[in-house]
């Protein structure tokens, strides 16, 4: 168990990532930030009263201080303009860069030893701005996307073929959105590779429903995007860290050459740690999926670059 972790946005996701961490007992000590100061504290607290089922000791608190998250091991970045119906992730870049830039500058100056887990979209480019901001190493910076796409992907398999889930495991890479790059040679029902057990057609139609995934729920809900499933993401994420778990996992991380991309953060395959990303995993990939990872690297990098025309205040 880590001493403390903060969140910082108590909205949907960052109370259901709370949630998750006090059930798993993976802090001693949770707070939340929200511009709302009675709001945080609400979700603290009502959270807090959950500890005599899910038996935790974790004390929550909620603030709109940021000085609050001194001494936090661990920040989770929730904070930010949430999608509405019809609108892309990038759809939200030019408001969420400017609470991102904002919200950094308290995490450089209050928890400056941390891990961050970021989780705003969109989070791609998002990850790539902190770890440009705080010039931290890249394994402190970890955007959370292929967990969640991976995730997805299991659930849709397992749906479409009535396997236990348990057996199930999706990998998904790239971007987190449209141009995500699902890999069903490197996806298994058992150890056998889906393409050994499903039709080409029914691959293709999970493949399209898990980039469709997170816009599915939200036309569903109308008038909240998902934020259970993020919430359970984020949770593996810190557990792996927390209990030096070293589990492989596809996480955004910064590339330094590795699958023939530089300066850029995108989903791959990473060993979770201790010290935040251990490893980045290279696999060889056949020309097709290296097209589509490019393509993806290649939406990436089109958003990161309008960051340049956004004038942050």
């Amino acid at each position: 168990m880590i001493n403390k972790i903060s969140i910082i946005g108590a909205g949907r996701v960052g109370e259901s990532c709370a949630q998750m961490l006090a059930a798993q007992k993976l802090s001693k000590h949770i707070t939340l930030i929200d511009l709302d100061d009675k709001y945080a504290k609400g979700v603290a607290l009502d959270i807090q009263e959950t500890s005599p089922i899910y038996e935790f000791d974790s004390v929550l608190k909620g603030s709109s201080d940021m000085s609050a998250i001194k001494g936090s091991g661990i920040v989770i970045i929730t904070a930010g303009l949430p999608r509405k119906p019809g609108m892309d992730r990038s759809d939200v870049l030019a408001a969420n860069i400017a609470i991102i830039d904002s919200v950094m500058d308290g995490v450089i100056e209050h928890a400056p030893d941390s891990f961050v887990i970021m989780v705003t979209n969109p989070v791609d480019v998002l990850t790539y701005y902190s770890l440009k901001k705080s010039k931290w190493p890249r394994n402190r910076i970890i955007g959370q996307a292929g967990v969640l796409d991976s995730m997805r992907m299991s659930s849709f398999i397992a749906m479409e073929t009535h396997y236990s889930v348990n057996d199930i495991q999706a990998l998904v890479l790239g971007g987190h959105g449209d141009t995500m790059v699902p890999l069903p040679r490197f996806t298994t029902i058992g150890g056998i590779p889906i393409t050994e057990l499903l039709s080409t057609d029914a691959i293709d139609k999970i493949i399209q429903r898990t980039r469709d995934g997170g816009a599915e729920i939200l036309n569903l809900k109308q008038k909240s995007s998902a934020y259970d499933a993020p919430g359970a993401a984020v949770a593996a994420m810190v557990e792996s860290i927390v209990h030096s778990k070293n589990r492989l996992l596809p996480c955004i991380s910064m590339l330094e050459g590795e699958y023939n991309q530089r300066d850029i953060a995108i989903g791959v395959p990473v060993v979770l740690g201790s010290d935040g990303i251990e490893e980045i995993v290279e696999l060889k990939l056949s020309q097709a999926e290296q097209k589509l990872f490019d393509y993806s690297a290649n939406s990436i990098r089109e958003l990161t670059n309008e960051i340049k025309n956004i004038k942050v205040t």
